[in-house]
């Protein structure tokens, strides 16, 4: 169901690109080992790896008029997907954005580094989704999803938690991780058109001995080794929804799906119960 390109190792081939988009305030932090660890193996393997440090070069949240130079379209009503669009189409975008698209042109996977807040990203990593993912150069409303412009690259989130793992279960008190993940990596990842890797989880590393979170990393580095070659999550594919009928499952969709015990995703759950950890392991 999913569109898999053949994308091999650091060491198979040309080298291949990876863009880590970072967000820690702190270099003495957890997620500043693990991103080091990621630089440090990636590089061993070959590969080109290209950091975004968004702390460290101050990036901007907030999606404005700023992020366009020159005159907007509508200064009445400014509205900032169309705006930036137009901006980009004639190169008037802010250089900060400008840089994140060079960048995420030439990446092959981009991997989000954060700690979870809110059950979410941190604010400055959401305004580098919301603003370098611009219309017109992430998606369309004819390329999305699985027909979506970045179909040929390959992206994951890799965090940390401040909860245990058993809080963010289905019986938890967080509740069930996949829902969380839904509208990150079906919402923004995948409705671009990437090939979503199983999310890296380290789970409350604050609450660890310094042993146990070296073997987080150590962990890490191991699946690093084969990150590249990995399958992706599955996603329905956007031609089974009918255009003409408001984008809803076809019928024959439907009916195929009506002997399954679970629903088809986390999202289209077609009133049963969740298919078991779509949105945290491959193949399921």
């Amino acid at each position: 169901m999913t569109h898999v390109s053949p994308l091999r190792s650091c060491q198979n081939g040309s080298a291949k690109t990876v863009l880590i988009v970072y967000a820690h305030q702190s270099a003495g932090s957890f997620n500043a080992a693990v991103k080091t660890a990621a630089v440090d193996e990636l590089k061993k393997q070959g590969c080109r790896v290209l950091v975004s440090d968004l702390y460290e070069v101050k990036f901007k949240a907030t999606a404005t008029e700023d992020d366009i130079t020159g005159a907007v379209k509508n200064p009445e009503h400014f509205c900032y997907g169309n705006e930036t669009m137009l901006a980009w189409q004639e190169e008037r975008l802010a250089s900060d954005i400008v840089d994140e698209h060079k960048k995420l042109k030439e990446a092959d996977l981009v991997i989000f580094q954060f700690p979870m807040y809110w059950f979410s990203v941190p604010a400055i990593m959401k305004g580098w989704m919301d603003r370098v993912l611009t219309l017109g150069f992430a998606y369309t409303l004819e390329k999305r999803y699985s027909e979506g412009i970045f179909r040929d690259k390959k992206a994951m989130l890799s965090f940390t938690t401040g909860s245990h793992e058993t809080m963010f279960s289905s019986n938890g008190i967080n509740g069930d991780m996949n829902v969380t993940l839904w509208p990150i990596q079906n919402g923004v990842l995948n409705y671009c058109g990437f090939q979503v890797l199983a999310p890296q989880i380290f789970w409350a590393p604050t609450h660890l001995s310094p042993e146990a979170r070296e073997g987080l990393l150590e962990g890490w580095r191991t699946r690093l080794q084969g990150l590249l070659n990995e399958a992706p999550l599955t996603f329905p594919p956007a031609d089974i929804f009918d255009k003409g009928k408001g984008f809803q499952l076809k019928p024959e969709v439907r009916e195929k799906q009506a002997d399954s015990p679970f629903g088809l995703t986390v999202g289209h759950h077609l009133e049963k119960p969740l298919p078991p950890q779509s949105q945290m392991k491959a193949g399921v």
